[in-house]
């Protein structure tokens, strides 16, 4: 299966989409990501392919192919390969111009015999700075090569006959909200909770953000100082509380719970 979602929040979209599918997902991202080895080693470790646009040299179009048998391998296994198809990320609640590398995928795999799968992924969030958010997810209805009425033959027909179908449901998946019309955005994302719960929780959640407080605003005031107004903001955030907090008091939490569940004979 091939996951064409817009690509709102940087790598965090592709954190998300991972978190509910039990299968392994492999993002394609920008092939500049991949200049340093040593960043290279951890990007593929992740599961994470380079794709190299002519912006970033025309000599680098070539490794694309390496990626592409890739995908086509992990097509073979009935794996899933997710791509941004506006193959650039901004804070926006807008589809911008969809380029043809998720067709052209697709049309690569169709040719192989392989009965990949496109689905169309709409991924809207609340917003792109604040810890705690609402995101709405939307799914659209897979595209098979039985859908397209060019064939496989006709390149260009049916890279933008896919292309176009896929445009369309995204055109109904992500949001389209002027950034200005914050009465529109408060009521898209909405959520509404009983008082009760409320005052229930009202006290454990202080008690939550006076105990995280110490850790969480130093690394805010790092990263925003190093980041803030960067399309990667968001997700060097919740990266770096990630990182930071595994590194410390969870691995010791971790150890604790798991000792008392195997003692438990669970």
């Amino acid at each position: 299966m091939i996951l064409a979602c817009n690509h709102p929040n940087s790598f965090l979209d592709a954190v998300i989409l991972a978190t509910l599918f039990k299968r392994p997902i492999y993002s394609l991202a920008r092939g500049d990501a991949f200049k340093k080895k040593w960043i290279a080693f951890i990007l593929k470790s992740l599961n994470i392919l380079p794709v190299y646009r002519e912006s970033e040299g025309a000599e680098h179009l070539h490794r694309n192919y390496a990626t592409f048998d890739t995908c086509q391998e992990i097509f073979r296994q009935k794996g899933i390969v997710l791509v941004f198809t506006e193959a650039l990320c901004k804070h926006e609640w807008h589809l911008r111009p969809l380029k043809k590398g998720t067709a052209r995928l697709a049309l690569n795999a169709w040719r192989d015999g392989l009965p990949v799968k496109v689905l169309p992924v709409g991924i809207n969030y609340n917003s792109f700075t604040s810890l705690g958010k609402v995101i709405h997810l939307k799914f659209g209805e897979a595209i098979q090569a039985k859908d397209i009425q060019a064939g496989v033959d006709e390149n260009a027909r049916m890279l933008n006959e896919l292309t176009g179908k896929i445009k369309l449901q995204l055109q109904e998946l992500v949001f389209e909200i002027d950034p200005l019309d914050t009465n529109t955005l408060q009521k898209t994302f909405s959520t509404k909770v009983p008082l009760f719960e409320k005052i229930f929780l009202f006290i454990p959640a202080m008690i939550g953000w006076l105990l995280h407080a110490p850790l969480y605003l130093p690394i805010k005031k790092y990263v925003r100082k190093a980041a803030e107004g960067d399309v990667h903001y968001d997700s060097i955030m919740v990266g770096a509380l990630f990182l930071h907090t595994r590194s410390t008091c969870c691995w010791f939490l971790y150890l604790f719970i798991y000792l008392l569940g195997a003692g438990g004979g669970y």
